[in-house]
């Protein structure tokens, strides 16, 4: 059975199924700061550093946050579908940053000399790749020393609520993401390569009063957007039956997380 460890060209092909998933957490999210700018506040970032942001899909996280960032970022946009590298750089070429590029790279053999970089940003791409390890080396050695290295992800916990019902397909009862590459493999495998990490926890939880929303955001990934009409029926009753039992509205806890490392100096 598929998984969203195994998305394949097509998942990615443009933003359409990543935005069904981004609806969910930006119309529901519950919390004194939003994702997006929450991150730009913990990033250790430089007025002129040159930064690479790797899985950069439709660069929305530069588009919400750059009023508060530093001025003169020389921004790399990079992922490994052409599709998302257009979309970001179209995105982002009018914002008021330094410089904008755009990059088709495979996070594990990145097209970078040693050193290029002040900053490397990945957030939430880890769990679709076949060698986590491979693609931290990458990065470290395309840092500049004292430069900083900030991945994000999600816990096993994350929206579990929510996940519960994805076993109607199958699935088990949890992220699929904070299992493939969660907080424990962020944290070894950082420290494995760095010496040193530092984790900050996003505090945030998800009140969903749509069930449309959740239906649309389940199954824009694998297995749910593989499932046979039964199967989806089946969805559709869970979904049902979680807001009946709660009165019309679905929370659950979120975990989702921010890993910051540097090169030694």
């Amino acid at each position: 059975m598929s998984s969203i460890t195994s998305i394949n060209e097509k998942q990615y092909a443009d933003s359409r199924k990543l935005a069904a998933r981004a609806r969910l957490n930006s119309e529901y999210t519950i919390a004194e700061i939003g994702w997006f700018p929450w991150v730009a506040q913990q990033l250790p970032l430089k007025s002129g550093d040159r930064i690479l942001d790797i899985g950069c899909g439709p660069g929305w996280f530069w588009a919400a946050t750059v009023a508060s960032l530093p001025k003169k970022l020389d921004v790399t946009l990079s992922d490994l579908s052409p599709g998302m590298v257009q979309e970001a750089v179209e995105r982002c070429k009018t914002l008021p940053l330094g410089s904008v590029t755009g990059e088709r790279a495979d996070a594990a053999a990145l097209p970078f000399a040693d050193g290029s970089f002040d900053g490397v940003i990945a957030m939430h791409m880890f769990y679709h790749l076949p060698d986590p390890f491979k693609a931290i080396a990458e990065m470290h050695r395309v840092l500049k020393p004292g430069g900083f290295l900030a991945i994000t992800t999600n816990g096993a916990g994350n929206m579990r609520k929510m996940y519960e019902l994805t076993t109607v397909f199958g699935s088990p009862p949890y992220d699929p993401a904070g299992a493939a590459f969660g907080y424990d493999t962020a944290e070894r495998l950082m420290q494995s390569q760095f010496g040193n990490v530092r984790m900050t926890e996003h505090p945030a939880r998800l009140r969903v009063t749509e069930p449309e929303d959740v239906y649309l955001a389940l199954t824009s990934y694998p297995p749910g957007d593989e499932a046979d009409e039964a199967q989806l029926a089946a969805f559709h009753k869970a979904i049902a039956e979680a807001f009946e039992v709660s009165g019309g509205v679905l929370e659950t806890e979120k975990q989702t997380g921010l890993f910051v490392s540097r090169t030694e100096s």
